[in-house]
């Protein structure tokens, strides 16, 4: 069985940082101490001092396959997601057709068994009427349930009282919500319309405000309480919403919640230089509203930190705002944007691993995963702190090929990656020999 030895990292782990080295045998971390000895034909990385820190596991990410892999697949976007430290993942229903049946998840399964880099589950969407196939879901297998409370198209839009209150009382599985009221958009676009014909990308937090955020994740948050479910708030983006959400260790709730890495570090003063390919949902709000979730993730009201990775081709975003559609890459430089925020003091490098790592492995039950500890399967990634990230659209990763964040020098740079205890980037390129990846399992 092949071994690697990382000699003289930073540990990042539960709340420390400790010289260490550390053994990888097969798929798993062997062993963790002071000054391991080189055993022979043992491959041995230096890690210089820099951090050794757990893979990301990213709970929300659209990668598009199957039927939008125009926009991104399974496999171009894993890459993408490994380059940038993301070692997991959990991706979302609404791809073509959208993921409402057993069967269809259970497809996903098989594409990500072939062309994933990184460990994957896949949640299965809601939609009005199909609570039979919820009840099927397994929860040692199935990361969650995905339910739009308003503001999306389609099956998966769910606004029905009497579906939503079965969905909250049956689920056998964590249900996670997107949070906005289509009927209170509908109102701020009629009152907009008193004052303007049409519509820019400046609107987008007025037409998607707080009180659209506010009126859906209140409700989603009143049904968990009546019926006592398991509850996760996505992409949380306005200081309003943080009253819904209590303090203190994630271990002891029963609802939680979360930011992504594009609301921690944009606002509406960006719009006039980044337009539509800013454009998401729920919206890029106010330097305020980035602040307060900031302070939020130091009380624990925000549990969590993914990505929301949605990927669009840059000629989709050129069109009028009414037209472009929703979503920006983000996996490859979601990381960097975190150990931005180290550098400039606003995160410390333990709260950003218990957040991306720690609490999505405790939220979810996942088995093994989300700990730099003997016996864990070894998802690691090696990040420099002092050695700079230009990012440009032609050494993005992305299918689409482009990123927000075209211009931009990070402050750190990820060194490596390794998925299941083998290398599959090594800081310039993606390298995987064969798929590394498994499917996560939940001990639920």
């Amino acid at each position: 069985m092949s071994s690697t030895l990382i000699k003289n990292a930073k540990v990042v782990n539960e709340g420390k940082v400790i010289e260490a080295d550390v053994r990888i045998t097969g798929q798993k971390i062997e062993k963790i101490a002071n000054d391991i000895s080189v055993k022979h034909e043992e491959r041995v990385i230096d890690a210089k001092g820099n951090y050794l820190l757990p893979g990301m596991i990213d709970d929300q990410v659209h990668f598009r396959e199957p039927g939008l892999t125009h926009k991104g697949s399974i496999a171009t976007e894993s890459r993408a997601a490994v380059a940038g430290g993301i070692t997991s993942y959990m991706e979302m229903p609404n791809v073509s057709p959208a993921t409402t049946t057993i069967a269809a998840l259970e497809k996903k399964y098989d594409i990500a068994a072939q062309n994933s880099l990184a460990n994957y589950s896949f949640y299965l969407g809601a939609t009005e009427d199909n609570l039979e196939q919820i009840k099927r879901l397994d929860p040692t297998r199935h990361c969650g349930v995905k339910v739009f409370m308003g503001a999306s198209t389609g099956d998966l839009l769910v606004e029905n009282p009497q579906a939503l209150d079965l969905i909250f009382r049956e689920s056998p599985v964590l249900i996670v919500t997107h949070c906005e009221s289509g009927p209170v958009i509908s109102q701020n676009r009629d009152a907009l319309l008193q004052t303007k014909s049409e519509f820019t990308i400046e609107d987008h937090p007025k037409l998607r405000d707080a009180e659209a955020c506010f009126a859906s994740s209140s409700y989603a948050v009143g049904l968990a309480k009546q019926y006592q479910s398991q509850l996760h708030v996505l992409h949380i983006t306005t200081e309003k919403e943080l009253a819904l959400f209590e303090s203190g260790p994630i271990q002891n709730k029963n609802i939680t919640a979360e930011a992504c890495v594009h609301h921690l570090w944009f606002s509406n003063q960006d719009y006039a230089q980044l337009g539509n390919l800013i454009k998401c949902n729920p919206a890029i709000k106010y330097p305020s509203d980035r602040d307060a979730l900031i302070r939020a993730l130091h009380t624990n009201q925000i549990d969590i930190i993914a990505t929301d990775h949605a990927p669009h081709t840059f000629d989709e975003k050129q069109v009028p705002y009414d037209k472009a559609p929703a979503g920006l890459p983000l996996v490859q430089h979601a990381l960097l944007t975190l150990l931005d925020h180290v550098d400039q003091g606003r995160l410390s490098i333990t709260q950003v691993v218990e957040k991306t790592a720690h609490n999505p492995a405790i939220r979810y039950a996942i088995e093994g995963r989300g700990y730099i500890k003997e016996g864990y399967f070894a998802d690691l990634v090696l990040v420099d702190e002092r050695s700079p990230t230009i990012v440009t659209h032609e050494n993005s990763l992305y299918h689409c090929g482009w990123t927000p964040f075209a211009g931009h020098q990070f402050s750190s740079r990820i060194k490596s990656t390794w998925v299941n205890g083998q290398q599959v980037f090594d800081g310039e390129s993606v390298i995987a020999s064969r798929v590394p990846a498994m499917a996560m399992q939940f001990e639920r």
